[in-house]
């Protein structure tokens, strides 16, 4: 799964990750140390005229049937095994897929006293990549928003973890996004996930609080 995650790079090194129109090339955002659930986020996607744009959406997929808001199911993920088939993913995975960028995330393990150990995923040089990602309008609560699809967790990540999301791979984003990419051949996609490229270490327990923000201290090492 994918419950926290990092923004930190400046806009200018995500948004070479893509082929954005020249409104969405600057943007003035801030070092986002411990991103969670419901809170708003940056995505890519096409918009009616096939140019890749970028939207702020609410990390937590409402579906654009749905009558309110809130959900008893958690709705930041969603499973790359079987989203399609899901009423609440299914019409997002035909026509909605999305870039969500970052550039780290984490995950946690049990400590010997009980307690949750977070660790920090990234890659080696730190740079921005992209999840696989849906997202939906939903009018009913006049709500834009996204999820990130996930897996089954690969070495080495899958040491403190069984589930990662999904890291598509660069040359792989133009079909990703394009809803003339068959639902198929979009799932296929996922297998190109760049997974087996991230390292990890353990980071402060600080980060376990949604209520911590923007604290470059929250991805110092602990030994």
């Amino acid at each position: 799964m994918c419950g926290r995650f990092t923004q930190i790079r400046p806009w200018r090194e995500i948004h070479a990750l893509y082929r954005l129109t020249d409104k969405d090339a600057e943007r003035n955002t801030a070092a986002r140390y411990n991103i969670a659930p419901t809170q708003d986020v940056p995505f890519v996607h096409l918009d009616q005229e096939g140019a890749q744009v970028v939207s702020e959406g609410r990390w937590w997929l409402v579906p654009h049937w749905a009558k309110e808001l809130q959900s008893k199911y958690p709705m930041f993920n969603a499973r790359s095994e079987d989203a399609e088939k899901k009423p609440a993913f299914r019409e997002a995975y035909k026509a909605k897929r999305c870039l969500i960028p970052a550039d780290g995330w984490y995950e946690w393990t049990n400590g010997d006293d009980g307690g949750k150990d977070p660790w920090f995923i990234h890659l080696a040089d730190g740079a921005p990549f992209s999840f696989a990602g849906l997202w939906a309008y939903n009018t009913n609560a006049e709500v834009t928003s996204c999820t990130i699809l996930t897996a089954a967790a690969v070495s080495p990540i899958d040491q403190v973890h069984n589930r990662m999301p999904i890291v598509l791979s660069p040359e792989h984003y133009d079909a990703w996004l394009d809803p003339a990419t068959a639902v198929s051949d979009a799932k296929a996609l996922l297998s190109e996930n760049l997974g087996s490229s991230f390292e990890f270490y353990r980071v402060g327990r600080e980060v376990n609080s949604s209520r911590t923000g923007n604290d470059p201290g929250l991805i110092e090492r602990i030994e």
